[in-house]
């Protein structure tokens, strides 16, 4: 059963950060999940993202096959996942994927990034870093406001170094909508939680994400999450969810 999901847009410029903080608690307690608008975020950068990640999936597999996953960081093929370890097909999601996270600090030295061969895709690892660099802006900023939405100090989280050697990670997808048998159960990605602190997910317009807001309900009810151009739809991880004692909840996707 479907039905269309309205989120709240929450525009994060607002010097106003009580009233900003007020709206991301009614939104963690009611939804899980909201829109972020007027981030700081060019549409040029992010446009220029989804060119370099096209470009990438769009390589002979050899090529993608020799970022093979490491550890953490690099390429997964397809059906190569499966986030819904409770479903009986043995065939995994229909997605293909490429991580990649800190660009300096420990981390970087023990997780290294891997990244295409210049002569490939001259401008991908100067688009990539730009991004990432920008995303954990946005990320420190709404965490800020997270803290304020849960009646803490805006700098609670760098207070207690959960900031320090920020392990935030880029993931990018791309769902080729290919069915192996109308005999499997096949998803994009199937239901899951992510572990994190929060999510930020950013969207070429193309639908498919869906969120379920009771998990113990049967049949579940799945709702839309309609992407909206240029904005982060923003979800709350496990960790979040966990370290606001379950105040803050996680909903499936």
């Amino acid at each position: 059963m479907e039905t269309s999901l309205v989120l709240p847009i929450i525009d994060i410029s607002s010097p106003d950060k009580i009233s900003t903080a007020q709206l991301i608690r009614k939104a963690c307690l009611e939804h899980g999940f909201f829109y972020v608008k007027n981030h700081g975020i060019s549409e040029e950068l992010m446009e220029g993202v989804f060119k370099e990640s096209k470009s990438f999936f769009n390589l002979p597999l050899d090529e993608k096959m020799s970022l093979l996953r490491r550890d953490l960081l690099g390429y997964t093929p397809l059906y190569a996942e499966k986030l819904d370890p409770s479903l009986t097909s043995s065939t995994g999601d229909s997605k293909e994927s490429f991580y990649f996270g800190s660009l300096e600090g420990a981390l970087v030295q023990r997780y290294p990034n891997q990244w295409p061969p210049e002569d490939l895709l001259p401008s991908w690892r100067q688009t990539m870093e730009c991004y990432y660099k920008n995303v954990l802006s946005v990320g420190r900023k709404l965490l800020g406001l997270i803290a304020l939405a849960l009646d803490l100090d805006e700098g609670f989280f760098e207070q207690i170094g959960a900031l320090n050697d920020p392990a935030a990670v880029v993931r990018l997808l791309r769902y080729p909508g290919e069915v192996i048998s109308s005999d499997l159960e096949t998803y994009g990605a199937s239901a899951h939680s992510d572990y994190g602190m929060v999510t930020l997910l950013l969207t070429d317009g193309v639908p498919g994400l869906q969120v379920c807001r009771d998990k113990s309900r049967q049949p579940r009810v799945w709702e839309d999450v309609p992407g909206i151009r240029g904005a982060f739809i923003v979800n709350i991880g496990d960790m979040m969810e966990r370290w606001s004692n379950g105040l803050f909840r996680w909903f499936s996707s």
